[in-house]
């Protein structure tokens, strides 16, 4: 299906938040995310399906000053 993670659209076969995050690589990494600019706590991500047309935000903690 297709989706748009960070604007860019994608094609995947996932069909939950975190069997995304998988297939992208950021498995057991700390992250926030949202679908359809509503915030997903990492507890949900396994049960919220996503869909195509679904907008994905991952956003990665930074460091530094």
């Amino acid at each position: 299906m297709r989706i748009e993670v960070n604007g860019k659209p994608i094609d995947t076969s996932a069909a939950t938040l975190e069997a995304l995050l998988d297939e992208l690589g950021y498995r057991g990494q700390k992250a926030a995310t949202a679908l359809n600019r509503q915030f997903v706590r990492a507890a949900d991500r396994a049960t919220t399906a996503i869909a195509p047309g679904d907008a994905i935000e991952v956003v990665m903690p930074r460091q530094g000053g």
